[in-house]
């Protein structure tokens, strides 16, 4: 289903806000602080694309990747390839669009995977369960589990992703759970270890995507009354 060129949620987000707010006082305070939850899904496409994608932006600030990302679409006329189509493709025509040795590596492997079958098919990854996911497309050269879950939460819209490794949502949770000084801003060793997050996060579960979007807008919160 396509909202305003997005596409909705498959999960009821109004039965995710309420179990929620039922579950734990101090994320039903910050779901109150923050508003809406108005996440949608990005533009679809597959698992392959999107992992193509992910790869052209690692460590890269946005502009930077998205001219890549740009000049790498202009080869095949301003579309995305096919693993085909990008396997035939001179490595030094990916070169001259700005990718580097480790990236021309990772997307070339992942086109061969992808023509293998262990990176499945946008129909085949629907049916599939988010363990399941992860274990496979982490076989991908340059591809782990934090680019997986940004996939399953962004692309495929799971509900019960909690990506405990993120910086934003270690942040939001210390922002939330912990009781920091107000004089001075989250430092690192502020930042919670994932065993009290994921035990906190049991109580969100099968909602706890919600619950980490909400984690960004505490940060959010934060940065603006700063």
């Amino acid at each position: 289903m396509i909202h305003n060129g997005r596409r909705k949620l498959p999960y009821d987000t109004e039965a995710a806000l309420a179990h929620l707010r039922n579950a734990d006082a101090k994320l039903a305070a910050l779901i109150d602080r923050a508003g809406p939850f108005t996440l949608r899904l990005g533009h679809s496409g597959t698992p392959f694309t999107s992992l193509l994608e992910s790869i052209v932006y690692q460590q890269l600030h946005g502009k930077a990747a998205a001219t890549i990302h740009q000049r790498v679409r202009a080869i095949y006329r301003d579309d995305d390839p096919t693993p085909e189509m990008l396997l035939a493709t001179p490595i030094e025509q990916l070169r001259a669009a700005g990718l580097s040795a480790n990236k021309l590596a990772a997307i070339r492997d992942l086109a061969e995977k992808t023509l293998s079958g262990v990176v499945p098919s946008q129909r085949a990854i629907q049916r599939m369960a988010d363990e399941e996911i992860v274990a496979r497309l982490t076989e991908v050269r340059g591809i782990g589990p934090w680019t997986v879950q940004m996939l399953l939460l962004f692309r495929l819209g799971r509900p019960d992703v909690f990506p405990v490794t993120d910086y934003g949502v270690r942040k939001g949770f210390a922002l939330t759970f912990q009781r920091l000084p107000r004089t001075r801003a989250v430092a690192a060793a502020d930042l919670p270890a994932p065993e009290p997050m994921l035990r906190r996060a049991r109580r969100w579960a099968p909602f706890r995507s919600v619950a980490a979007w909400y984690l960004w807008r505490a940060c959010d919160l934060s940065a603006q009354n700063s």
